[in-house]
């Protein structure tokens, strides 16, 4: 198991994973999420700069009057939230579609990290494998759906602490989404993958919201889902994995 002082601190995974992400013999395996995310992400940006402006307007709208002197710290929550409301919807879309190559990229970095060769299933394992990969992001957005509606409503209806309880909660999505992919190559069970996260929620939400941010954040949200892929598995090496591989 390899660990650094560095790697206290969740968020410097992302560092990691954007170090791992591009070194030789693991590119490759992030070329195919990289380039489904660029044509996804290429048009969510449109989007978003078409619809922001009109959003973050109709909701000034509803602020109560005596609550206007709010208005300077609530314009640049809103936007982030709004902007990080874009990401998720299409970071959850980008991930259904490039999940075996995911599983595929979390594979080959534990391998890299630990030193103990991947499996090699080829082609037909990654064929194989798509039913149980895609499963288990359906898995994923049963968990994330109904949460995500009662944090929105937060956001909309309670200035301030609704804003940033939906950036934690942005937070803790992007950690389970990319997490999972290690765990899920190990046959560990999604509600056992979440209480190993929350046992580490100190990095792994500090991880999960520098990632929401990025992932909000024009031009570098192209390259983060191999990236996120990359840091999360590095965690998993780190700190999870032997919880769960004797």
């Amino acid at each position: 198991m390899t660990t650094s002082s560095a790697s206290d601190f969740g968020a410097s995974y992302v560092a990691r994973g954007f170090e791992l992400a591009f070194q030789k013999g693991v590119r490759r395996y992030a070329l195919i999420p990289l380039l489904i995310n660029i044509v996804l992400f290429s048009i969510a940006i449109a989007a978003v700069f078409h619809y922001t402006t009109l959003w973050v307007a109709d909701f000034m709208t509803w602020l109560p009057a005596w609550l206007y002197w709010l208005e300077v710290i609530l314009w640049p929550l809103i936007i982030v939230a709004v902007l990080l409301l874009f990401a998720m919807t299409f970071t959850s879309v980008a991930n259904i579609i490039a999940s075996p190559f995911n599983s595929l990229l979390a594979e080959k970095v534990e391998a890299r990290l630990t030193g103990i060769p991947a499996p090699d299933t080829g082609l037909t394992g990654l064929i194989k494998d798509i039913p149980r990969t895609l499963g288990r992001e359906f898995q994923k957005i049963i968990y994330f759906l109904p949460r995500s509606l009662g944090f929105f409503l937060l956001l909309l209806f309670l200035p301030v602490i609704g804003q940033v309880l939906w950036l934690l909660w942005g937070g803790w999505m992007m950690t389970i989404q990319y997490a999972d992919y290690a765990f899920d190559n190990h046959k560990v069970p999604f509600r056992d993958m979440r209480q190993s996260l929350y046992q580490h929620q100190g990095k792994s939400l500090t991880f999960g919201v520098v990632v929401a941010f990025l992932a909000s954040v024009p031009i570098i949200n192209l390259l983060m889902i191999p990236i996120a892929v990359c840091g999360s598995t590095a965690m998993w090496v780190d700190h999870m994995r032997s919880n769960h591989i004797r």
